[in-house]
């Protein structure tokens, strides 16, 4: 049976909608507007100098405190997982979220909202194939402290599973779970966020939750509640009057399922998963899931699919004909010998590609590096790795013979064994992200033998030749 390709999707039309932030009560203005191929869910502060952009990545994750936060370079986006679980749930991969505060509205403490607004917006299909990480072993992480444990294992498809227990008689022990993704709209979207009568009281005292009232979230009443308490909640709220339900809940609130709790910590792992980066073809069981667990999860799970990719070495038949030879080459590039260092290329799409290197005797470099003991510098190994890169990046404009690419930085280099005479070098570059301003940053890996030899992230500045 031949697999289907799943192509990536993006939105047809952008699209508003506005709100209060749940912690700082301020009016958000936030709009979803469609993205490029390979650009992944991207937030951008639009009430800020330069409109500085945060991508939804697990390695800006600052604090889960309720909520998850991520940061770059000092610019917040916090609760970012109601948005991007609606992303996820809809099967989404590319798109701009513009925002004009530090957090996205919260609506009804749901993702409901947010996926009426990108259906109301058209999902359109792009050309680039969806990423997607197959799980072939379980992976797991566990909080010793909570007890919280999260894990992937095998499946032919994304599938989540939630179980929580707080200890509580209120809420007692819940189960929730989605077979396939398509679900969430339906089961999932509209569970709202919760808290218990004891953290609101904290939250409430330390300032949080401006924005909060009693339509958007569910308190559940896990403690004996006095005629002070209440008083408190009617002047917090502004509220005439408030009491307590005969099912432990504060009242204005009628509970969609009898297990929303768990329906909602299952949207949050799928809005925290969002930010490993990458589609999962796998079973997620999470057992008392939080926002911190969930993120150390993520990171793990995406250490392990870097490490995976990067060990991996490209496919490629050396017999077969090459999409481009070294005049096809030096047509691109105005590199020439000695210091032309690439082959052949043998892939080449619009976010990634993998040329060649055929190491012999005679490069010139091996006369003094070393007699005797002939080993390709490193250095050389990165230069030769950022030509084929040189590749990719010139085929953004229209006419590459009239431009040129500069070296801005290289970050993380590693080298992992000698490249000796008589290896075949395959190099594979893939965009960290879209090309912007001229502007190109690649992950780069060099193989030989089978191995992985040289890694690094380059980054290069396109520029018109004079």
């Amino acid at each position: 049976m031949v697999e289907k390709i799943l192509k990536q999707q993006t939105i047809q039309n952008e699209i508003s909608l506005s709100g209060v932030g749940l912690h700082t009560g301020q009016q958000v203005h936030l709009t979803f507007k469609p993205a490029p191929e390979n650009t992944g869910y991207v937030f951008k502060r639009v009430d800020l100098e330069g409109e500085p952009l945060i991508e939804a990545n697990v390695s800006y994750v600052v604090d889960t405190q309720r909520g998850t936060n991520l940061e770059k370079n000092g610019v917040r986006i916090q609760t970012s997982e109601h948005v991007l679980a609606a992303c996820v749930g809809l099967e989404i991969d590319n798109v701009i979220i513009e925002i004009n505060a530090s957090e996205p509205p919260i609506m009804d403490g749901s993702s409901k909202y947010f996926v009426e607004a990108l259906e109301a917006a058209g999902i359109k299909e792009q050309e680039a194939e969806k990423e997607e990480y197959v799980v072939d072993h379980v992976i797991s992480y566990k909080d010793e402290q909570s007890g919280s444990e999260i894990l992937v294992m095998p499946s032919d498809h994304y599938k989540i599973t939630t179980m929580v227990d707080f200890g509580t008689k209120v809420l007692g022990t819940q189960n929730a779970a989605i077979e396939h993704v398509s679900e969430f709209k339906k089961e999932i979207a509209n569970a709202r966020t919760f808290s218990f009568l004891h953290e609101l009281e904290t939250l409430l005292h330390h300032g949080l939750i401006k924005g909060g009232d009693l339509n958007n979230a569910i308190v559940y009443v896990d403690k004996e509640i006095g005629e002070e308490t209440l008083q408190r909640l009617r002047k917090a709220f502004n509220k005439d009057d408030i009491s307590v339900k005969a099912n432990g809940i504060l009242d204005n609130l009628t509970l969609h399922y009898p297990n929303e709790a768990a329906r909602h910590k299952l949207l949050d792992v799928m809005g925290d998963l969002a930010l490993v980066g990458t589609r999962i073809r796998g079973k997620i069981i999470a057992t008392k899931p939080g926002h911190f667990t969930n993120t150390q999860f993520a990171k793990k799970l995406a250490k392990v699919i870097k490490e995976e990719r990067r060990n991996k070495v490209p496919k490629v038949d050396l017999n077969s004909e090459p999409l481009m030879n070294i005049n096809d080459i030096m047509n691109i590039l105005p590199h020439r010998p000695p210091m032309l260092l690439v082959d052949k290329i043998y892939e080449l799409t619009d976010d990634s590609v993998v040329g060649v290197k055929n190491v012999t005797m005679n490069e010139p470099f091996f006369q003094g590096h070393f007699p005797g003991k002939p080993v390709m510098p490193g250095v050389l190994q990165v230069e030769a790795m950022a030509q084929t890169g040189g590749i990719l990046a010139l085929k953004s404009v229209p006419d590459p013979e009239n431009y040129l690419t500069f070296f801005m930085k290289i970050d993380n280099v590693r080298f992992k064994r000698q490249v000796l005479p008589g290896d075949t070098l395959i190099f594979k570059l893939e965009l960290l992200a879209p090309i912007r301003r001229g502007i190109c940053q690649m992950q780069g890996y060099a193989y030989a033998n089978g191995k992985l030899a040289t890694e690094a992230e380059l980054m290069a500045q396109i520029v018109k030749s004079k």
